[in-house]
């Protein structure tokens, strides 16, 4: 009885280790025909460039949910630096650059985690927010929060573009 006890927790700990959590908020049907615009995704982890690899997860899943006019902010806007309101800064300037450009949708994000845990199994975790703006009138038309963490042999952006999948396939797109 004890080794199906002590089977039954390890199983069960394994399976919570590769769980995923989405919250979403935003029912409005949004253009998929739209101009849309990625915006830059704020990096709040100590991994270098984790924003720059989220906008590539989140550019090429929006393309194949729907979105078939994605403009991206130009690299020029990019200021190297490790000061938290040049992010702010940066997010002013793609949003007028976008404004400019006649985009009805901007989509922009945040990185809370992009990490491979401490341990022996170094499982890989990531937590990400996504928000879809309505330009027209500034307001935020979808939301969305989520971590996942995966197994201790699965790649960081693996678990990074499951959680991004889950978190887009939520936009409610109208083609």
């Amino acid at each position: 009885m004890r080794i199906i006890k002590r089977f039954g927790i390890v199983f069960l700990a394994a399976w919570l280790a590769g769980c995923s959590t989405v919250q979403t908020v935003g029912g409005e049907k949004l253009a998929g025909t739209a101009n849309w615009a990625l915006l830059p995704f704020a990096n709040h982890t100590e991994t270098p460039q984790a924003g720059l690899r989220a906008e590539a997860i989140a550019a090429s899943l929006l393309r194949g949910q729907g979105v078939a006019r994605l403009q991206t902010y130009p690299a020029g806007l990019v200021v190297e630096t490790l000061l938290e309101p040049a992010d702010r800064q940066l997010a002013d300037k793609a949003m007028a650059w976008a404004r400019e450009q006649g985009v009805r949708y901007a989509v922009r994000g945040e990185v809370n985690e992009w990490r491979y845990k401490v341990g022996i199994d170094g499982e890989p975790a990531v937590g990400l927010t996504l928000q879809v703006l309505d330009l027209n009138d500034g307001r935020v038309v979808y939301s969305a929060v989520g971590g996942k963490s995966g197994w201790s042999r699965e790649a960081l952006s693996a678990v990074a573009q499951k959680l991004m999948k889950d978190m887009v396939a939520g936009i409610p797109l109208t083609k």
